[in-house]
């Protein structure tokens, strides 16, 4: 899509509870990677990895584009901050094509962990503390909402990524498990 698009890739992970990204079990996992781990990782550049708190989450389903608008805020109060995005976002998922709309906040204990799967690792950015998910069908329907985000008021800073769903593995009755 844009090769300026900073990290180059994307990867969402979806947990019913947060304890479960910041647990024991998961960390045990994360400080014994696999050799095939390693070898993969050693390969990714410009890296940025946050553990959030979703905020807000609305629409349909998940699109074929997804845009991350990953930001500071520009306000102290974070109740504030969220009470106000999340009606905007609202407002935002009423365009056209559009089928999703994402805050969130990151947890910051949470994202500077740092794991056996990290170490000697430089190329570790940390992510900014607000990020958006906006997710639509074509490319072009992402256009008009991303525009009004980066115009927002409390949108300092801001980082924007976008990405093409390459695969998707969703929870449903038939593959709950």
């Amino acid at each position: 899509m844009d090769k300026e698009t900073h990290p180059e890739f994307f990867t969402l992970y979806e947990v019913e509870d947060f304890d479960v990204i910041t647990g024991e079990e998961y960390a045990k996992r994360l400080n014994a990677p696999t050799p095939w781990t390693r070898r993969a990782t050693s390969h990714f550049l410009n890296t940025s990895r946050g553990l959030a708190r979703v905020s807000s989450s609305e629409g349909p389903g998940p699109g074929g584009v997804l845009t991350t608008v990953r930001f500071h805020s520009g306000a102290t109060d974070d109740q504030h901050t969220a009470g106000e995005l999340s009606l905007f976002l609202s407002r935002v998922l009423q365009s056209p094509l559009m089928t999703g709309a994402h805050l969130c906040k990151s947890d910051g204990e949470a994202t500077g962990v740092r794991t056996a799967e990290s170490q000697g690792r430089t190329d570790y950015d940390a992510p900014p503390n607000w990020f958006i998910l906006l997710e639509a069908c074509t490319v072009e329907a992402l256009e008009a909402p991303v525009q009004a985000v980066l115009q927002h008021s409390v949108v300092r800073k801001a980082q924007v990524g976008r990405y093409l769903l390459e695969y998707t593995r969703l929870k449903t009755d038939a593959s709950a498990g």
